[in-house]
Formats: C-alpha cells, sequence, structure tokens
C-alpha cells in the first residue's frame, strides 16, 4: 500500500518529463497527416445506379444523378420489350417522356423537389410492374 506524502515531504523524483512534439506521419506520397487532411478521396457510383429490380416483370428503375432523372426501363429496351398501352398511358400521366437514345422512360429530378420525385418514381414502378404481372398472368408480388 502507498504512503500519502504531507505538504512538508520533499518528492523524491528528480527528473521533469518534458512533451516533444511527434514526428510528422507521412503517407505513401510524402505527405504528412495534417497537409492529407484537406485532400477528400471521392468514392464515385455508378451512373445511372440501379433502385429496383422485378425480373419476372422486366422492369427496372433507376436514378442518374449526374443526368439528374429517374428512369424505368423495360427489358432491354428493345422494341418487342414495349410495354401495352396501357402501361404507357400511366407513364405519361405520371410526366415520363421516351428517350430514344437511350431506351428509357425519364422524368427529370429538380433539386426543390429531387426526394417527393423519388418517392413519386418508387410508386409508379410498383404500379407499372402490378399492370405488367397482371397482364402477363403472374403473381402479385412486387419485390422491391
Amino acid at each position: 500500500m502507498s504512503k500519502k506524502r504531507t505538504p512538508d515531504e520533499k518528492s523524491t523524483e528528480n527528473t521533469t518529463a518534458v512533451a516533444e512534439p511527434p514526428a510528422p506521419e507521412t503517407g505513401g506520397n510524402g505527405q504528412s497527416f495534417a497537409d492529407r487532411v484537406g485532400q477528400k478521396k471521392r468514392v464515385t457510383a455508378a451512373d445511372p445506379f440501379g433502385i429496383a429490380t422485378d425480373n419476372l416483370a422486366g422492369v427496372r428503375l433507376f436514378e442518374s444523378k449526374q443526368d439528374r432523372q429517374m428512369a424505368i426501363k423495360f427489358g432491354e429496351g428493345r422494341p418487342e420489350d414495349k410495354p401495352s398501352q396501357a402501361v404507357i398511358d400511366t407513364l405519361k400521366e405520371a410526366g415520363y417522356r421516351w428517350n430514344p437514345s437511350d431506351r428509357v422512360w425519364t422524368h427529370p429530378v429538380w433539386s426543390e423537389s429531387a426526394m417527393s420525385t423519388r418517392i413519386d418514381a418508387e410508386r409508379l414502378y410498383q404500379e407499372v410492374c402490378k399492370l405488367i404481372r397482371q397482364e402477363k398472368g403472374i403473381g402479385q408480388e412486387v419485390p422491391f
């Protein structure tokens, strides 16, 4: 058990510890950590990136951050993958337009309404999948 020192007793320790600043750590490129703090490594995601896919119905929902748009694609976009007129009318009512160069149905994403556009796109995707599944006679559950 250690004994407490009273105020009139002198300390037996003679040395005073002085902290020296640590040596700068350098990365593989010779920069110190402090130099690298402001530099960010950007990890890029695929663009457009897939949000949902229904393989049985042959429908995919995408979002492109670069083009700022939501997209719905049927099959591989070939003429034989074209949806019925009822599905096309549903897409047009929701404000989607056919993009012949990319062979997808697109809707712009505006910054002031981006979240509601994404939510509406997911609802439309589910509705379109349901219509196509009914037309094809496939079960009603839509994977998301």
